[in-house]
């Protein structure tokens, strides 16, 4: 369907778009604090497809899905045929016409390219092996709140060259800020995501990443789906937490960010994400504001009431 767009990675929107997106979210994000309704999608149903384990994508997206005046549906494959091998082509074809938006957290980028393929509403991606983009639209959308403009600055990531790293890449691309990372050998972002970026540094050392970042951020050392790996990453994340000493050698106001859930002790100390650079509880409340924001975009366009 060329016509209906959909979110499916972070560089499927422009900067302008973006530029939308962060005053939509501030504004909405007003809004809700001041109590005042706004229901611009009564009557409209977003199907919510899991088939990863979440507290944050979910809770998002039904609260804002229900702030907007629309109502969100949990599906999970223990009580849908998706469980029972349903091609997922079918199950776009049958959601699409019952649902107006539809949001999948799952586990191959390609499953969800081939939802959206055969899906005639817009599909959201709320988390793949390979992509989280509104993990870092809320991440974003925090630090220009905290701190102004993102584009010109420099942002640290110390870990995994996962899903998160890989949307990092992409956001530096598209709204041109610097993105440091250091991760250990044998755990670095895929070569192919490193070619023509001239915005990445890419190395070993946390603190060579670190050193003057405006913004620190990091994530488990496995996560969902390499379970089986959490032995031999521990060992190998070894001198690669986040920590008060580490943090030093950041831009004095730099900010500190996670995903969630955290393991205080592993990848992070619990000075540093308790301590005043913290801000991953506004960044878990802004999921919902900028989540709320992209569904409005992707269903009605660009609105500026």
């Amino acid at each position: 369907m060329t016509d209906v767009k959909h979110y499916l990675k972070f560089s499927d929107l422009t900067h302008d778009d973006y530029q939308h997106l962060f005053e939509r979210a501030r504004v909405l994000k007003r809004r809700h604090i001041r109590r005042e309704l706004y229901r611009p999608l009564v009557g409209r149903v977003m199907s919510m497809i899991f088939e990863k384990n979440s507290t944050r994508t979910r809770v998002s997206f039904e609260a804002g899905m229900s702030q907007l005046g629309g109502h969100a549906m949990f599906l999970d494959s223990k009580s849908s045929q998706l469980g029972r091998g349903e091609p997922i082509e079918d199950t776009a074809r049958v959601l699409s016409r019952m649902s107006d938006i539809i949001m999948i957290r799952t586990f191959e980028q390609s499953l969800v390219e081939r939802l959206a393929a055969y899906s005639r509403v817009p599909v959201i991606n709320g988390l793949t092996n390979e992509y989280h983009p509104c993990q870092i639209l809320a991440d974003i959308f925090t630090f220009i709140e905290q701190r102004g403009p993102i584009q010109g600055k420099t942002v640290a990531w110390i870990g995994d060259g996962n899903n998160m790293s890989r949307t990092w890449l992409e956001a530096a691309r598209v709204l041109g800020f610097s993105l440091k990372v250091a991760s250990p050998a044998g755990f670095e972002l895929p070569e192919a995501e490193r070619c023509d970026a001239p915005m990445l540094t890419a190395g070993n050392d946390p603190r060579a990443a670190v050193a003057g970042a405006h913004l620190v951020t990091t994530d488990v050392f496995t996560s969902m789906g390499y379970e089986a790996e959490a032995a031999e990453r521990l060992k190998a994340f070894a001198g690669y937490q986040v920590d008060e000493a580490l943090m030093s050698h950041a831009a004095a106001d730099a900010l500190f960010m996670h995903c969630l859930p955290a393991h205080r002790g592993e990848e992070v100390s619990a000075g540093v994400i308790d301590g005043p650079q913290s801000v991953v509880w506004d960044e878990a409340e802004n999921r919902m504001h900028v989540q709320k924001a992209l569904i409005e975009f992707l269903l009605l366009g660009r609105v500026n009431d």
